[in-house]
């Protein structure tokens, strides 16, 4: 393993360790930043949004952390900063923006959606297109990732809505509910080892590297399935939303070691494509059923061949009733196991492993060779 990648598992390691059920977060934080794409998280205060992105942050060495909190009261100069005394003399109107977001590689905006228009304006353009307007002048800032927070999720304001749909990753984070991770919370010390660090530099190479990631045929077919049912279920989302997405899917499968990404890669949209929280379970449903239905599918063609082989050797009445119950069982069992064959095929077209398949199909053909001995033994005892 490269040593960027080694320092980057590291520091997620670090992370899960010290915030509590926050795997998922966690993950989908350091794949926005490997593809410089924004985080919103909605929650209570209560529950380390802004102390994870902080520390996060801290872990790369050299980059400038900007983070504040918004209220309807905030005001332009507290984000990009005041405006230039010296620019005003030469009558130029331009702010001074050391140490202010125009100057941030990682920024953390708690209560994004209590943004006053003037700052608003200013925040889509920074986000989307990393452009930053001081006066006359055009700023190309180094943002990395926003990480925005909110109690709320925005209204339908067309502002708002714009604001919110630029964030790639959300999460929704409440409370830590297992009583023995909240007894480690709040029991547990200070961390005295050094926390693991890497550069610019070093980020800079694992984003390139992630980008070579390769996105097999397979997985994009995956995500045309995923499409299509969820606008069948009234779920549509942006053809943006769906093609940056993919950047998301490459840096999931660098995280975890591979070269080209996997359908199991996909899962990180459980975090993409909702808009509403309420969105949330039919997604992962469907995701689930997509990514691993084929399982729930081998197993009820398995309980049917238990069923057919049930059938098959009840107490029947006469010989010759039983031969035709054996026989139609028979022409059933090889209905499911041509069922199984097309599901092995589908799977090798999606380069996923047929060894589940293999396995099921074998007990089924084990079910089938039993009573095909019966049929033969039940016949030549009529003969």
């Amino acid at each position: 393993m490269e040593r960027e990648l080694e320092k980057l598992k590291a520091v997620i390691s670090e992370l899960k360790s010290r915030f509590y059920e926050r795997d998922e977060l966690i993950e989908g934080a350091i794949c926005a930043i490997l593809t410089s794409n924004h985080v919103i998280i909605i929650g209570p205060p209560g529950t380390a949004k802004s102390q994870l992105a902080n520390d996060l942050c801290s872990r790369i060495t050299g980059a400038n952390y900007f983070q504040w909190l918004l209220t309807k009261f905030t005001t332009p100069e507290e984000i990009f900063g005041s405006i230039s005394l010296k620019g005003l003399e030469n009558d130029e109107y331009r702010r001074v923006t050391t140490n202010k977001l125009p100057e941030s590689h990682i920024a953390f905006l708690d209560e994004i959606f209590k943004s006053s228009s003037s700052i608003l304006n200013s925040l889509l353009t920074v986000i989307n297109e990393r452009i930053y307007f001081n006066g006359t002048e055009k700023i190309y800032t180094p943002l990395i990732t926003l990480f925005g927070a909110s109690n709320e999720l925005p209204t339908d304001e067309d502002e708002l809505d714009a604001l919110y749909d630029r964030f790639l990753v959300r999460f929704v984070v409440g409370y830590i509910e297992e009583d023995f991770r909240f007894l480690k919370m709040i029991q547990g010390g200070d961390d005295k080892n050094e926390p693991t660090t890497f550069s610019l530099q070093e980020l800079s190479k694992l984003k390139e590297k992630v980008s070579r990631v390769e996105i097999p045929q397979a997985v994009y077919k995956i995500l045309l399935r995923i499409r299509k049912e969820l606008n069948a279920k009234g779920i549509s989302l942006s053809d943006r939303r769906y093609k940056s997405s993919v950047s998301l899917i490459k840096a999931r499968a660098f995280i975890n070691g591979r070269e080209m990404a996997k359908e199991e890669d996909v899962k990180i949209l459980e975090n993409v494509l909702w808009k509403d929280p309420a969105e949330i379970p039919e997604i992962k449903s469907t995701l689930h059923s997509i990514l691993f239905g084929y399982r729930e599918q081998l197993k009820e063609l398995y309980i049917q061949a238990k069923e057919i082989e049930a059938y098959s050797k009840q107490n029947w009445d006469d010989e010759e009733t039983k031969i035709k119950a054996n026989i139609e069982a028979q022409t059933k069992l090889k209905m499911l196991i041509n069922k199984v064959n097309d599901l092995s095929e589908e799977l090798f077209d999606r380069g996923k492993s047929t060894g589940e398949v293999t396995e099921i199909k074998s007990k089924i053909e084990d079910v089938q060779k039993e009573i095909l001995d019966s049929l033969i033994g039940t016949q030549e005892a009529v003969t």
